[in-house]
């Protein structure tokens, strides 16, 4: 996901994305316990993804945690 991708957005589109990324997080977490996870990489893409959200949506001043 590209900064100028989440700056389009709207607040409410930011929640409705940051919850898809923590699911999403949280499914690839329990792969990766579990020993299906083939690429690994995901995960900290994932997790970058999480804290472009955090951090344009700072810059914006909204709230969506």
């Amino acid at each position: 996901m590209k900064p100028l991708e989440i700056r389009e957005m709207g607040a409410d589109q930011m929640k409705e994305k940051l919850g898809e990324l923590k699911k999403e997080l949280f499914n690839l977490r329990f792969q990766n316990d579990v020993g299906q996870l083939e690429n690994t990489s995901t995960l900290s893409n994932v997790r970058k993804d999480i804290a472009k959200l955090y951090t344009i949506s700072r810059e914006m001043n909204v709230n969506i945690s």
